[in-house]
């Protein structure tokens, strides 16, 4: 069975080729070979670019109820660019005829045409197209309202129409439409076509030569939450801001890996909106700062599993509270619950949800195991039973509940104060928004004071010994690594700004460490080692002639023993 430190060193060994291995697939996606023949001077089995060839090209835009179209026939014409300049980028916003279907709940399309200029893009054998959705479906957001005020007779009968409708999907607009073109003069090898590319390509044979036609693209990833409209019924038209501007090859191998990613988060069961969070970090930042945020992303994870380990086996092998603050225990693991599901109600993105809601199940087991707490099952009823406390936990229970008794007049005025505050000037979904937003409140703004009651246990007893420093210090990584993810990823501003509060906790902890250094060669005033290490089985030696058993380190160590049995 392997040792913790092994098991570690394997976690790190596995998390250092998985670094490596993405490392050499993302330049695998960045990096394409080009023709050996081409750049030889041949043309023998190459696929040549058809924009070398500088043809004259024109842009067209249409919009139909139909995912297929054949002819001319029921589409509407909203954008047309006219000697279209591949080099050039644009931003136009025109207006777009909403049919009845689309407003009944209907789905639009756009059908984006590249073609030669003058060339209907049905007559043109060599133009290039692509369908978009301009609409796509989600729940409503519901509407918030001053609990103590309400609302007047007219917005009481809106509001129950839309909360009957309120867990149905609508139809919403996509108010952007962004393309892209491959620009550069890219020699194929026909052997090996990268299969992300090859699919958005269309080949043509030209003489004996075959070339690609241009590789027209949407950005997908730029389609954001924020950006959509409710579709009314009684909408006749809607704005479509249709911008383009070039991609290199590089660029636009990464972004169709990069779609096919959210794609399939999608495919697992994530929502639009946790796809809108994966998008932000990609659309949000420039691919520099991208590389930066995957190995922020991947030492997070890591230093994550780490922390959740080394917690976990100190307090499954926690005999006793000696030194450890209960209270502190008991207000981590409700402040963890409150977070949950304050994230939870804010439908917060999953990225950040899912951890918030492994750590409330660990907190919830620390306080089992704090109280003392054993279940048992008499038939289908359980029975709940708590331990005894010795004389040293019950010391440190007395200073426990001195610190509490002095910051609970601090704090419990300043809990309530902000909650009426919240509920005259605050507009809320309903009174379970408010009681938890009350309390997330509460947390974010004052949780740090419930860190107090430690510190306090440690300034008594001068130790700090019994804290797991392991775990500390790897939560302290990720805590410095969530500074870095609070201006990535989207969050409440309240969990924002706890992310820097926890960063002054731990500085606490670190001066106390410095004060109350930490001896690790000695047992501690609570009969405890720093690190327990099993014992060594005591070996016996027999002193030859003398039928006396000794022990054998101390005989051969210290040459001399104790005399235990004699024969």
């Amino acid at each position: 069975m392997l040792s913790r430190s092994s098991f570690t060193s394997l976690v790190v060994g596995v998390f250092a080729v998985y670094v490596a291995h993405t490392c050499w697939v993302m330049y695998g996606i960045v990096y394409t070979r080009p023709c050996p023949a081409a750049v030889e001077g041949g043309a023998a089995g190459c696929v040549w670019p058809y924009l070398a060839r500088r043809p004259k090209l024109q842009l067209s835009v249409y919009t139909t109820t139909r995912s297929n179209i054949g002819a001319e026939s029921n589409i509407d014409l909203v954008l047309n660019v006219e000697d279209f300049d591949i080099e050039s980028k644009f931003e136009r916003t025109v207006n777009v005829s909403v049919p009845k279907k689309t407003r009944n709940n209907g789905t639009l399309y756009a059908y984006i045409f590249l073609h030669h200029a003058g060339i209907l893009p049905w007559h043109d054998a060599k133009q290039v197209h692509i369908v978009s959705p301009l609409t796509t479906y989600m729940v409503p957001k519901p509407e918030e309202i001053n609990l103590l005020t309400g609302e007047s007779a007219t917005q009481q009968i809106e509001a129950e129409k839309q909360t009957n409708t309120l867990d149905e999907p609508v139809s919403h607009w996509r108010s952007r439409l962004t393309l892209n073109i491959m620009a550069e003069d890219f020699v194929f090898d026909g052997s090996s076509l990268p299969a992300d590319v090859h699919r958005y390509m269309k080949m043509v044979q030209l003489g004996k030569t075959v070339h690609y036609l241009p590789i027209l693209f949407i950005d997908q990833l730029s389609n954001r939450v924020k950006d959509l409209m409710v579709i009314n019924r009684s909408t006749t038209e809607l704005p479509l801001t249709v911008s383009y501007d070039k991609i290199s090859l590089g660029k636009l191998r990464f972004w169709i890996h990069m779609q096919d990613a959210v794609y399939s988060l999608q495919q697992f069961g994530f929502s639009e909106k946790d796809a809108d969070e994966v998008k932000g970090i990609f659309v949000d930042t420039n691919l520099y700062f991208l590389a930066l945020t995957f190995f922020v992303a991947a030492f997070h994870l890591l230093f994550d599993f780490l922390a959740f380990k080394n917690d976990i086996s100190f307090w499954k092998k926690k005999r006793s509270m000696i030194g450890m603050s209960t209270k502190a225990v008991l207000w981590r693991c409700f402040s963890t619950v409150v977070i949950f599901l304050f994230l939870l109600d804010e439908q917060t993105s999953l990225l950040v949800l899912i951890p918030a809601g492994i750590g409330a199940v660990i907190e919830l087991w620390k306080v089992k195991k704090a109280l003392k707490m054993t279940i048992k099952w008499q038939g289908l009823r359980p029975r709940i039973q708590f331990g005894t406390y010795n004389d040293s936990e019950k010391k440190t229970e007395e200073y426990d509940t001195q610190a509490m008794k002095y910051l609970s007049y601090l704090l419990y005025p300043l809990c309530i104060g902000g909650a009426g505050y919240s509920l005259m000037n605050v507009k809320y979904k309903s009174w379970y928004s408010w009681l938890i937003n009350s309390f997330v409140n509460g947390v974010y703004a004052f949780g740090f004071l419930f860190m107090l009651p430690q510190l306090f246990v440690n300034y008594k007893m001068k130790s700090v010994a019994h804290l797991p420093w392991k775990a500390f210090t790897y939560k302290a990584f990720n805590t410095f690594i969530d500074d870095i993810f609070a201006f990535i990823i989207t969050m409440p501003t309240s969990h924002r700004l706890a992310c820097f509060r926890d960063d002054v906790v731990f500085l606490v902890y670190l001066y106390q460490r410095w004060l109350y250094p930490v001896d690790k060669s000695r047992v501690n005033e609570y009969g405890e080692s720093y690190e327990e290490k099993p014992k060594k089985k005591t070996k016996l030696h027999i002193e030859p002639g003398t039928g006396v058993f000794f022990q054998a380190e101390q005989f051969h160590k210290l040459g001399e023993c104790s005399r235990i049995i004699p024969r």
